[in-house]
């Protein structure tokens, strides 16, 4: 145990016995009162003991891990809690989240997300073909001005709009093939340009 984490304890322990040490004084003539008070603080104490002995773990399921980026283009993409890869890029200047897909031909993207980055799903025309594991699905093909990736901007991308619904859009390989080097290890998957 660190000296960090002793003068934790103690504190707790110093906080514990001021809150019980109170609750005895005040309550000398309220036995089953004092027990109530008693009982809740107890309950407080061990769950935010818990909480905080827990926060490593629980955070890495409550708050969504993004991709860092470092020197030279490179991507760090987390491995997600669903066992994918997931990544944000800014489409149009809207956030759109991804689904990294390798087995994806194209940029996917579904037509919740075409509609947010101003694309009218209605308007277009649904001529091209998809085979996924769903089977055939219909998608129209478009070009997207500008698409970003924390501090990296390609212009003028060709996409993909599926016509039918889609948990997530996809990230493929028209996009993926744009980095030298995917590398995956470690539970993280590393794009370099």
């Amino acid at each position: 145990m660190s000296s960090d984490q002793i003068a934790q304890v103690l504190y707790l322990v110093v906080l514990g016995a001021a809150v019980l040490g109170s609750l005895i004084l005040q309550s000398r003539r309220r036995r089953g009162e004092m027990l109530q008070q008693l009982s809740i603080w107890a309950l407080i104490f061990v769950g935010v003991i818990a909480g905080v002995g827990l926060w490593s773990d629980i955070s890495k399921s409550v708050l969504p891990q993004e991709a860092s980026f470092g020197p030279g283009g490179s991507v760090s993409v987390p491995l997600g809690q669903d066992g994918h890869y997931h990544v944000t890029l800014k489409i149009h200047g809207v956030p759109v989240r991804f689904m990294i897909d390798t087995g994806a031909s194209s940029l996917v993207l579904s037509p919740q997300d075409a509609r947010r980055v101003g694309i009218d799903p209605a308007r277009l025309a649904y001529v091209g073909r998809a085979t996924t594991a769903n089977g055939d699905v219909a998608t129209a093909r478009v070009r997207l001005r500008d698409v970003s990736l924390g501090p990296i901007v390609d212009r003028a991308v060709y996409a993909d709009v599926n016509k039918a619904p889609m948990d997530s859009s996809l990230l493929g390989m028209s996009y993926l093939k744009q980095f030298g080097k995917i590398e995956i290890s470690g539970g993280k998957m590393v794009l370099t340009r």
